[in-house]
């Protein structure tokens, strides 16, 4: 009587399921745990939801940043350096915009 699962081929299909589970363990080591140590031991904080290492940064930078300004002064300044964030963002997007119709016009005229 032949038997599908002799001692022989059990042995062997223990030591692929074991190989393979080996596999997993090492490549769930390098992809998902040792981006968070290496983001931790490089002084950023991990965050695992969306898998970015994150730099602190120091109140101490930004308190001495704004040394020796009111509140409306550190306001109004960082207000103007939004506007001007926003006045390239337009400008790169008008740039953009007419370059797509420049481009648009050439194709038509062929």
């Amino acid at each position: 009587m032949h038997r599908l699962l002799t001692m022989k081929r059990l042995s062997v299909l223990f030591l692929a399921t074991f190989a393979v589970l080996v596999g997993a363990v090492f490549v769930y080591q390098a992809v998902v745990v040792a981006p968070e140590e290496r983001c931790e031991r490089s002084g950023g904080w991990w965050y695992g939801e969306e898998s970015i290492c994150a730099r602190p940064i120091s109140v101490a930078e930004k308190i001495d940043e704004l040394k020796g300004m009111s509140r409306s002064e550190a306001s109004d300044q960082r207000n103007r350096e939004l506007i001007a964030l926003e006045d390239r963002l337009a400008a790169d997007r008008a740039a953009r915009n007419a370059d797509a119709e420049r481009q648009r016009r050439i194709l038509e005229e062929q």
